[in-house]
């Protein structure tokens, strides 16, 4: 448990977050430059609103990106990537909502609202420290409104529920990693994105996920697609309404890829392009170019993966559908 800082937000961030640092956040917040905006508009209207917040964390480790040679699976152009040191967190910012938060009316009661966080720092020329460079932030902002009584999206084909940190408790790298099981952590991962890209268009099992996955895998999507588990759950309840929606999907960049241990963390803003063609999320065809903003953290056992962490700006998606959900809370 880590009780943010308050008053002193300002004050941290400004000695923790370089002067030109570039901070990306789920719509409605999106892009901030510096600590003081990020003060102003991110921190201190949240903290407002949830006046007691608790950051918990589940997942924290960190790496160093370097984008694939072209052509390899994972690859990101130039433009894309964000090569450096990075560090990623996801978890549960918790508190009582006492006052209305980008137009979601406050309970009065405990809420919490799921996050996901990468960071690109530049350590001190002496290796002690650094400044944050960057962000990229995921909020489930729709879990937080579904809470609230005010549902943004149809209900969730999968669970919603407090999404869990990792069946061993392991999730909190703290200490020194062998770089060796970070590498083949990082392998296997991108062994099942290959995977995902051999899909025929027609069956969903052409893309093989039984090579990568457990059986029992669990995969813990935002609200509006909820958990699911086993690749069965994992294709019902995801796959197979996504690529109905988006069947010309493909992989627009990676902004940071790490691995650490048995963890293996992932970004793009879009990390994924299609054009949406079919229903998705009870909003018809469009017949538009979107782009999505997806951050995934990988679990594995060593041999395959058992745990798969998604975050998803999906008010920022729909809204290259023409749909603003957060025009529905002024209704």
């Amino acid at each position: 448990m880590q009780r943010l800082p308050g008053a002193a937000t300002a004050a941290a961030l400004r000695e923790q977050v370089a002067p030109d640092a570039q901070w990306h956040i789920s719509h409605p917040i999106n892009e901030l430059v510096g600590p003081q905006a990020v003060a102003e508009q991110f921190y201190g209207p949240l903290l407002a609103a949830f006046p007691d917040l608790e950051r918990r964390v589940d997942l924290f480790f960190a790496g160093q990106w370097s984008s694939p040679p072209e052509g390899e699976v994972g690859y990101s152009p130039p433009q894309v990537r964000g090569e450096g040191w990075w560090a990623t967190a996801t978890g549960y910012y918790i508190g009582t909502f006492r006052q209305p938060w980008l137009g979601i009316p406050a309970t009065g009661e405990p809420a919490v609202l799921r996050f996901g966080e990468f960071y690109r720092w530049q350590p001190n020329p002496s290796g002690v420290g650094g400044q944050i460079t960057e962000a990229r932030i995921l909020l489930d902002i729709v879990d937080l409104a579904r809470q609230a009584g005010r549902p943004l999206l149809p209900p969730s084909s999968g669970l919603d529920w407090l999404v869990p940190g990792p069946a061993p408790h392991d999730g909190l790298l703290l200490g020194p990693s062998d770089p060796l099981a970070g590498q083949e952590s990082m392998r296997r991962t991108v062994a099942m994105f290959k995977g995902l890209w051999d899909y025929d268009g027609v069956n969903l099992d052409s893309m093989g996920m039984e090579r990568f996955w457990h059986p029992n895998m669990m995969w813990y999507g935002p609200c509006g697609i909820g958990t699911s588990r086993g690749i069965g759950g994992f294709q019902r309840h995801h796959q197979k309404p996504f690529l109905h929606a988006f069947p010309d999907r493909k992989g627009a960049g990676h902004r940071t890829r790490l691995s650490e241990g048995l963890f293996v963390a992932s970004t793009g803003w879009p990390s994924v392009a299609a054009t949406h063609t079919g229903a998705y999320l009870g909003v018809p065809a469009t017949q538009r170019p979107i782009g999505m903003r997806v951050a995934d953290w990988w679990r594995s056992d060593g041999q395959l993966l058992t745990e798969n962490w998604v975050l998803i700006d999906l008010p920022h998606l729909l809204l290259q559908m023409d749909v603003d959900l957060f025009a529905a809370l002024h209704d």
